[in-house]
């Protein structure tokens, strides 16, 4: 059996034709490959573009909530300093209410017009005595000298006026004397 020629062609050009699809279908997964690889590529650059973003904004975040701490911390110092402060300031206050006292003492002691008996004794008829002591020493005095009406809420009541009013001047002298103290 003898195989005609224009078998062999036919043969030769089913090869050739096979040859040429298998390189086309090569090629054209080699491209398809390609190109999933690039699209591959650009998607893995985006999402590190994003990671550096987050990166970056983390950053950004530890660097704001450090600056927070060290704000809140220079804050507590500054209160601690202020509390200092304003302890000194009202011991200094204290201690010139107190020099004051003594130095109003000695004087009423000194003066012939003021009247230093004690409560059980008679008060001298001195108009002038009156007004120079100080406001504690004269509202002890309206409170004894006032008419007893029999209701002891009434001279409560009267005493406790007279104490707010003194620790109202009191607070204003202090508020005066330090502005800050209301912060």
């Amino acid at each position: 059996m003898a195989v005609e020629p224009w078998v062999w062609v036919v043969i030769a050009i089913v090869v050739v034709v096979l040859v040429v699809l298998v390189l086309v279908t090569g090629q054209r997964r080699k491209a398809i490959q390609q190109k999933r690889d690039e699209s591959h590529r650009e998607k893995a650059a985006e999402i590190r573009r994003k990671a550096e973003d987050i990166e970056l904004d983390a950053r950004e975040n530890e660097a704001r909530a450090t600056r927070a701490r060290a704000d809140a911390e220079q804050a507590q110092v500054e209160a601690a300093r202020l509390r200092q402060e304003a302890e000194k300031r009202a011991a200094d206050a204290q201690s010139l209410r107190n020099d004051v006292a003594d130095h109003t003492r000695k004087a009423d002691a000194v003066d012939p017009d003021v009247d230093t008996r004690m409560a059980g004794e008679a008060p001298r008829n001195d108009a002038r005595a009156a007004d120079s002591r100080p406001a504690d020493a004269r509202a002890d005095d309206a409170r004894m000298a006032a008419p007893r009406t029999g209701d002891a809420r009434t001279d409560v009541a009267g005493a406790d006026a007279a104490r707010r009013e003194e620790i109202r001047r009191d607070e204003a002298n202090a508020d005066r004397e330090n502005p800050r103290s209301g912060i």
